[in-house]
């Protein structure tokens, strides 16, 4: 059987080999940013410092961000820097970074000025994610602990969790960012106005505007270790010290906050360290 020549050759696909801008739009996330362009979200939250300062909440519609050509750190290289010792410190090989297709390097006699950028490939940093909420309360502690804020109050257990979870939102799909290391939460589809469940049972402990891009926010201790946080409300239906049932609505759906379009921020902590959502729902 006679064999047709093949006229065109296929290019090998090395993926991008130059930095990209990329202008946030409403509805976006870091999280879905990075999943458009085929990359981890630890990857543009690292790129991005001066814009987000690793926090995934800090974007706002028309923000400009950098895409780096893959995944690791995207450095900018400064004087007196040296290759080992930045290969070590973000836990990379030198010979992956001189071969990396991108940074256009001599393997031989590489050359690097103070000011380029270069890639890390599967580099790797702590991100620093600090919450302004830090929130421990033990109802043996003989402590009255309040959130500071328009929405805190000096309160006492009136109500205590089930141990069990329902979902926050009528929705059970996340709209924006999944649990990560950038992100201590889910970001839950809700539409403006829409009713935002008590995960379970409990006492409120804040109902307010907060800072922190939290925007208007719930936060119920449910007497057992765990607490449960809502962001981004558009109002609340509940106050300070109240008690609340599970499945009850606590607030509504909303915007508020560092948010590009309405969706639910919801946190669950153990011991005043984060849980991901995804282990008790």
């Amino acid at each position: 059987m006679e064999r047709k020549a093949k006229l065109t050759t296929d290019k090998p696909d090395r993926g991008n080999l130059e930095p990209q801008k990329y202008t946030i739009q409403a509805g976006d996330s870091i999280y879905g940013i990075a999943k458009k362009f085929g990359l981890k979200p630890e990857t543009i939250l690292w790129s991005n410092y001066d814009v987000l300062h690793d926090d995934a909440h800090n974007i706002s519609v028309g923000d400009e961000l950098i895409i780096p050509p893959g995944d690791g750190i995207y450095y900018q290289w400064k004087e007196n820097d040296d290759l080992q010792k930045i290969a070590d410190k973000y836990r990379v090989q030198v010979e992956d970074i001189l071969s990396y297709p991108a940074n256009h390097l001599d393997m031989t006699n590489p050359e690097i000025k103070a000011g380029d950028f270069i890639l890390l490939p599967g580099g790797y940093r702590e991100t620093a994610v600090i919450s302004p909420i830090v929130f421990e309360y033990s109802k043996n502690s003989g402590v009255k602990k309040q959130i500071s804020g328009p929405g805190g109050c000096a309160w006492d257990y009136v109500a205590y969790g089930t141990g069990t979870f329902v979902w926050p939102s009528a929705s059970h799909s996340v709209s924006g960012n999944d649990f990560w290391s950038g992100h201590m939460g889910l970001d839950i589809a809700s539409v403006e106005g829409g009713p935002i469940y008590a995960t379970d049972s409990g006492t409120v402990v804040y109902a307010g505007p907060i800072g922190g891009g939290y925007g208007i926010m719930v936060m119920i201790d449910h007497g057992n270790g765990y607490q449960s946080l809502y962001g981004h409300l558009s109002a609340v239906n509940v106050s300070c010290g109240q008690a609340v049932s599970q499945g009850q609505v606590i607030g509504l759906g909303g915007s508020t906050g560092n948010s590009t379009g309405p969706h639910l921020h919801f946190e669950v902590r153990y011991g005043g360290g984060y849980v991901n959502p995804w282990n008790v729902l």
